[in-house]
């Protein structure tokens, strides 16, 4: 009889994954490499469901509805009946404490986006972040091995990393029509209109925010079973890039997005393996 395992394995998922992940995200690809080569190919797989949802979601796709409601039927114990919940399915089998509510979580957040984002306060900010992106952190550190208490701590690095994206990402999401700012903290330093507003305030503001989460989130790591380094690396780059946004003028140039050369990503991943 073929498995669920088999039958991913066998129709080349993990090539796929693979093939993916270093096409689209070359820091998350960079690090995945320095992570131990029996979880590799489960944290690629892991990466293209989501990576898929995400897709179709910020395409709009008419198809994008029906995928995420197969998918929340499977984390909801349900079958799901689609490529996505199949590759779930083998990594539940493999990682028997791989958190489904985590799944059931990010699809919310994929809601989210297809819906408009709008957020008040930084709770609700907080809130999204953890969705999208400290759910990954969850599953990630499942497959990676940690103890219950660590789970606050993959939650955190998953947060800092959304905010880091946020806040790269300010004019390419306006051209969309997108704020994933507090309504709040724009109101209180009594910016009005983005794309015309001084910046600086309100980014020393969210990176300072956001390096916080960055201190909670590094802080677990030692507590990974396996894939320390590599997750380090991840977090060490990622943090790079809202450090960098200082670097270049905290806005001053518009439309501006910051980025992280690959020789200070290949020095930081050297950096994790010493830690």
């Amino acid at each position: 009889m073929t498995t669920v395992a088999q039958t991913v394995v066998d129709t080349g998922h993990v090539v796929a994954a693979r093939a993916l992940t270093k096409r689209v995200a070359r820091t998350f690809a960079l690090a995945t490499r320095l992570l131990p080569a029996s979880v590799r190919s489960d944290v690629y797989l892991l990466y293209f469901v989501l990576r898929t949802l995400d897709d179709l979601v910020d395409a709009a796709s008419p198809e994008a509805l029906q995928v995420l409601n197969r998918v929340e039927n499977w984390a909801l114990g349900g079958t799901g009946g689609s490529r996505e919940t199949e590759i779930l399915a083998h990594l539940a089998a493999r990682h028997p404490d791989l958190p489904r509510d985590a799944v059931a979580d990010f699809v919310v957040g994929m809601r989210t986006d297809l819906s408009g984002p709008g957020f008040r306060t930084e709770a609700d900010v907080d809130l999204y972040a953890y969705q999208v992106a400290g759910t990954v952190g969850r599953l990630l550190a499942a497959i990676l091995g940690s103890p219950p208490e660590a789970d606050s701590a993959a939650w955190a690095l998953g947060i800092a990393m959304q905010r880091t994206n946020i806040l790269r990402d300010i004019d390419e999401d306006l051209a969309r029509g997108r704020i994933y700012l507090a309504a709040e903290t724009l109101q209180r330093l009594g910016i009005h209109d983005l794309t015309q507003a001084e910046r600086r305030p309100l980014l020393e503001d969210q990176i300072r925010l956001t390096e916080d989460w960055y201190r909670l989130g590094i802080a677990g790591i030692s507590q990974l079973r396996r894939g320390r380094r590599g997750v380090l690396a991840a977090a060490l780059m990622y943090r790079e890039i809202l450090r960098q946004i200082g670097r270049d003028g905290f806005g001053s140039t518009r439309p501006w997005r910051s980025h992280v050369s690959r020789q200070r990503k290949a020095w930081l991943a050297l950096r994790s393996l010493k830690a």
